[in-house]
């Protein structure tokens, strides 16, 4: 069973070691908080978010079409794949997406999709950037008037300091409470919820701890101009917007979500939007992503049932 599980533990190890710069990323590359403390903080909250918050999403992506061992590594060797040649091109990809994309080819190959969730999933999609700059907007607007009375610099570093910590470990929890159940969703009905929470909790830690380096220190160009307290609400923004999708059931891009939040908190800092380019990468993701997706999984279920005569 182990060897079927490993393209599930590469994927979460891949999304660990790329999301994590959703929440730490800034803080990070300008000083803020050490990436030792940054990555151990990450692991601890993303593990806890997988073990008390993902059930509702795993069942969710369980429930898209019905999935063997062997389908369902297929569907996520594929999501990894795509994933991994989609970032290399230097294409936005969302591991929710892709997932969604391999899943629903399985299903369209052998019959069966649930189209009342894949319709709740897209809505969800299309709701993540707009939600997450709802709540950056509103928190910056509440939040900037108890920080704005500090007087003292130093007051307001050390806030600013001490709230990056704290929004970190939430965003933290909200990625492994909604993004376990991309890792190991498909795998729910033969090793059971709580056991692919744990193992999806675990891959996205170990990639956080072992490979988020270099993404965290080369956070992209920012599509607007932010400083470190906007910064930090809008990875608030990002994490309540990812949260309630967990609570949903519903796992959803945090690259998505902090695009949107950033834009928010940008809007009610007075900034303006600098690279609106960005606006079309994410339409394009949510064509793009699944559709690959979909078609790399398509091609290797047809080569290992059609070539290699493998019982799927």
């Amino acid at each position: 069973m182990f060897i079927y599980l490993l393209p599930a533990i590469f994927f979460g190890w891949s999304l660990g070691a790329n999301d994590a710069a959703n929440i730490f990323g800034t803080a990070v590359s300008n000083r803020i908080v050490k990436y030792r403390t940054a990555t151990i903080i990450s692991a601890i909250f993303i593990l806890i978010g997988a073990l008390t918050g993902g059930a509702k999403g795993i069942e969710t992506i369980s429930s898209v079409t019905a999935q063997s061992l062997i389908s369902g590594s297929i569907s996520v060797f594929s999501a990894a794949l795509t994933m991994t040649v989609m970032t290399y091109l230097g294409v936005p990809v969302s591991s929710s997406q892709a997932i969604v994309g391999s899943i629903m080819a399985v299903g369209l190959i052998e019959g069966g999709v649930n189209w009342a969730i894949i319709l709740k999933l897209v809505l969800a999609w299309v709701g993540t950037p707009i939600g997450g700059a709802i709540f950056g907007f509103l928190s910056y607007k509440l939040l900037a008037i108890p920080f704005n009375k500090i007087n003292s610099i130093y007051a307001k570093e050390r806030t600013v300091q001490i709230a990056t910590l704290l929004i970190g470990a939430y965003g933290a929890y909200s990625l492994g409470a909604n993004n376990v159940a991309n890792i190991t969703g498909v795998f729910a009905s033969t090793i059971g919820v709580n056991t692919a929470a744990l193992v999806g909790g675990l891959a996205i830690s170990f990639g956080v701890l072992t490979y988020s380096y270099k993404v965290m220190m080369t956070v992209g160009t920012q599509i607007m101009e932010l400083d470190y307290f906007s910064a930090a609400i809008a990875v608030l923004g990002e994490s309540i917007t990812v949260w309630i999708y967990a609570i949903l059931g519903i796992p959803v891009s945090t690259s998505q979500a902090i695009v949107g939040a950033v834009i928010g908190a940008g809007y009610a800092r007075g900034s303006r939007l600098t690279n609106k380019k960005i606006l079309f990468k994410i339409v394009g993701a949510w064509v793009n992503t699944p559709v690959s997706s979909g078609i790399i999984t398509a091609l290797i279920y047809f080569i290992l049932k059609g070539i290699f005569k493998i019982n799927l």
